[in-house]
C-alpha cells in the first residue's frame, strides 16, 4: 500500500488526538510517523508488542493496537503519551487505518490486479480467488476496448477514459504505457452489439473534442468469466493490427467482423506471394499510379456503380470508363465484371499484407 495514504492518516490522527502517533508492518519497523526520523526504522515497542502476540498494550509512554486484517495482522498502530491512552481511542485509530487500507485497495489494488490478468500473469486458478478478496465479480458479462492514441508525455487520455466511465466497481481502465489504454467493461443483461460499438464511438469523440487527438479502438470479444479478458484483450489487440492493414481509415474495428483480413492474415506469406504474382504478373501492379489506383477503391466502394463513382470523383462518366479500360489494358482485368472484380480486390489486400509483414 502507498506510504502516503498512511502518512496522510496519522497526521490527522495527530490533529485529533494531540498525540504522535505511527504505523508499522508485520515486523515491527515503522511505514508513517509523525516522527519524520523513526520511518524506516524498528520500533522496539511494536516489535515487542508483535512478539507478545497481543491485541492491545498500553502503559504511560505508548499505547499499540493490532489492525485487524482477514488475512492477519499487517500493521500495528501506536500513539505516544498519556492524554490517549484509550482503548476506545486506539479503536478508532485502527478503523481508520482499516478504512484507508480498503479504500486503496479497491481504487488501486484491483486496477493492478485487473492489468496483470490482462497480460496473462496471474495464473488461471488464482484468478477467481483473488477476485474474490477484491470483491470483484468473476462470472459477469464483459468485453474490453483497447484505445490506441498518438503517442504523448502524459496520460490525459486515460484521465479522459476514466472520467467517462467512473464506476471503478464494475469498470476497469488499465494504462498499458503512453499509447494504449484498455477499458474493460462490464455489459448490462439488454445491451448488445450496437450498445457496445456506441461505447466505443462515444470514447472516440471525446478524445477528439476534449484533446484533439487522433485514436482507434479495437473491440475485443465478449466474455463471460473474468479469466477470460486475457482473450478478450488479446483479440482487441488482433483487431488493431488487422484493421490498420485492411482498414486504416476505420478507427473502431470490431474483432468480430474483421470480415477477409481476418483470412488473408492467417496465411502464410509465401502462398500470399504465389497469389500476388498469379493475379499480377511481370509486376504490373506498380503499373498502376496513385490517381488510378483512388478511382479503384472508390468504385469497389460504390459497389462497381459507374454512375455513382463518376459522381463522387466529379468526372464525367465516360472519363471514368476510359480509366477502367486502361486498367483493363494494364491488369488484363476488367473491373466491371464480378469475378475480375473480386480478384484484384483480394490481391489488393494481400499487397497491403506483405507490405506491412515487410516481405
Amino acid at each position: 500500500m502507498a506510504a502516503k495514504v498512511f502518512q496522510s492518516l496519522v497526521y490527522r490522527i495527530k490533529e485529533i488526538l494531540k498525540s504522535d502517533a505511527g504505523i508499522t508492518d508485520s515486523y515491527g519497523m515503522v511505514i508513517a510517523s509523525t516522527v519524520s526520523s523513526e520511518i524506516g526504522k524498528y520500533n522496539e515497542d511494536a516489535v515487542d508488542f508483535i512478539n507478545s502476540g497481543e491485541d492491545y498494550f498500553e502503559n504511560d509512554e505508548i499505547a499499540l493496537m493490532r489492525v485487524g486484517n482477514r488475512k492477519g495482522m499487517d500493521y500495528t498502530a501506536y500513539v505516544y503519551g498519556n492524554t490517549v491512552q484509550s482503548r476506545k481511542a486506539m479503536e478508532l485509530v485502527c478503523l481508520s487505518i482499516e478504512n484507508a487500507r480498503l479504500y486503496y485497495e479497491e481504487k488501486y489494488d484491483k486496477n493492478s490486479f485487473i492489468k496483470n490478468v490482462l497480460l496473462g500473469n496471474v495464473l488461471p486458478g488464482d484468478i477467481s480467488i483473488r477476485a474474490k478478496e477484491l470483491r470483484i465479480k468473476d462470472d459477469i458479462r464483459r468485453i474490453t476496448y483497447l484505445v490506441r492514441t498518438d503517442k504523448s508525455k502524459d496520460i490525459h487520455a486515460y484521465n479522459i477514459i476514466k472520467s467517462i466511465f467512473p464506476n471503478y466497481a464494475r469498470d476497469f481502465v488499465v494504462l498499458l504505457d503512453d499509447q494504449n489504454t484498455v477499458l474493460v467493461k462490464e455489459l448490462k443483461e439488454d445491451e448488445d452489439k450496437e450498445d457496445i460499438y456506441r461505447k466505443a464511438r462515444m470514447i472516440i469523440d471525446t478524445l477528439n473534442t476534449e484533446l484533439m487527438v487522433k485514436a482507434c479502438i479495437g473491440i475485443g470479444t465478449e466474455v463471460e468469466r473474468l479469466r477470460d479478458i486475457t482473450r478478450s484483450f488479446k483479440d482487441a489487440q488482433t483487431a488493431l493490427t488487422i484493421g490498420n492493414i485492411f482498414e486504416s481509415d476505420k478507427t473502431i474495428i470490431d474483432y468480430n467482423n474483421l470480415g477477409i483480413g481476418r483470412l488473408i492474415y492467417q496465411l502464410p506469406t509465401t502462398l500470399c506471394k504465389l497469389y500476388l504474382n498469379e493475379i499480377f504478373k511481370d509486376g504490373v501492379y506498380e503499373l498502376i499510379d496513385q490517381e488510378t489506383m483512388i478511382t479503384i477503391q472508390k468504385f469497389f466502394e460504390n459497389n462497381l456503380n459507374v454512375s455513382e463513382t463518376s459522381r463522387q470523383l466529379f468526372v464525367h462518366r465516360n472519363t471514368l470508363v476510359y480509366r477502367l479500360d486502361k486498367i483493363q489494358k494494364i491488369t488484363g482485368m476488367d473491373l466491371r465484371i464480378f469475378e475480375d472484380a473480386i480478384h484484384f480486390k483480394v490481391a489488393m489486400m494481400v499487397k497491403r499484407y506483405l507490405d506491412a509483414a515487410g516481405k
